[in-house]
């Protein structure tokens, strides 16, 4: 297997691929330590803070250093959570994966992981998350037990069930945003809510929509639902979704109590940017051709990065400052 198929930050950094057969132990071991960390998906633990701390952060309390607190923990337990569903879901996918262009060079995929460790491995980090949460807050149990529940249905039977898979995605961030709320006991906007719902979908049609245009005629064989969708279809799911993102969005702003200062409601401000990022994740897509997920584009496209600059010093400004 070639260096290059696992050559990410971390570990990967010290270790040189080479046949498992080498005798070398320690190398061996780095190499499926890696292997796991990969298998994790830390690129997409960025979900796991993005989506969690808006309750706090909408609350105007993110000077109140308990409630941080308590958000970096539930973010923690939910990136155990998530992990363990990975390692799960690479192991049901083992064999679609192999025939993928890119998800065969995942390291259960490839071999460099056995399935029964990761099969271990994904038992542990659900052990502990849900254990932990038990400990810390008895609400968070609830909602991370949904969350898992939720994924291994995805992973063995909702993701082969058209509309209804990108459905069940978008929910696990929903529960996500509510995490966070139930953490520091914060009542959250339903518009809030329904607009981070809505911003998962639109997140999720755009990742199925370049998925489809990669694969072409073998996307069936890498994805099983893949076979009652097209990108007609995707598209005009995608208008849909986006003309909501925004409607919903200038509604919790116009509704939120947060945003009013002084008597104005500033919340509008944030909107234009926004309309931006929106707009500019469509043109990557459309024009660019970027095929990668979601927190992949984030890390690599510089508009997009100061675009979420700009919305978070804009709220920070209106939420703590005015």
């Amino acid at each position: 297997m070639d260096t290059a198929d696992l050559k990410q930050p971390v570990i990967s950094i010290i270790v040189t691929a080479r046949p498992l057969s080498s005798g070398n132990s320690l190398e061996t071991s780095l190499r499926l330590i890696n292997g796991l960390f990969l298998s994790m998906r830390p690129r997409q633990w960025t979900k796991n803070v993005l989506f969690v701390f808006p309750a706090i952060i909408f609350d105007a309390g993110l000077f109140d250093l308990e409630a941080v607190g308590r958000v970096v923990v539930c973010s923690l337990l939910l990136i155990l959570t998530a992990s363990s569903i990975y390692l799960f879901n690479d192991i049901i996918d083992i064999a679609a994966d192999r025939k993928h262009p890119e998800k065969k060079n995942r390291p259960i995929a490839a071999g460099v992981v056995p399935t029964p460790v990761a099969a271990f491995a994904a038992a542990i980090l659900a052990t502990i998350a849900l254990a932990g949460s038990a400990a810390f807050d008895r609400d968070l149990t609830l909602i991370l037990l949904a969350y898992f529940l939720l994924q291994i249905a995805y992973s063995l039977y909702i993701k082969q069930i058209a509309l209804l898979d990108i459905l069940a995605v978008s929910a696990g961030f929903v529960l996500r945003i509510l995490a966070g709320g139930v953490v520091v006991d914060v009542e959250l906007s339903p518009w809030l809510t329904a607009c981070a719902g809505l911003l998962a979908l639109f997140l999720v049609i755009c990742k199925r929509r370049q998925e489809l245009q990669l694969l072409g005629d073998a996307a069936p064989t890498a994805r099983a639902s893949f076979r009652h969708y097209n990108l007609p279809l995707l598209d005009d799911l995608l208008r849909i979704v986006t003309t909501c993102v925004l409607i919903t969005y200038v509604i919790y702003t116009v509704e939120s109590p947060t945003m009013i200062r002084h008597g104005q409601n500033f919340g509008l401000l944030t909107a234009p940017i926004v309309i931006y990022g929106i707009f500019r994740y469509l043109y990557l897509i459309h024009v660019e051709g970027e095929g990668s997920a979601p927190d992949e584009v984030l890390l690599t496209d510089r508009p997009l990065q100061l675009t979420l600059v700009a919305a978070g010093l804009t709220y920070f400004v209106i939420l703590y400052v005015i």
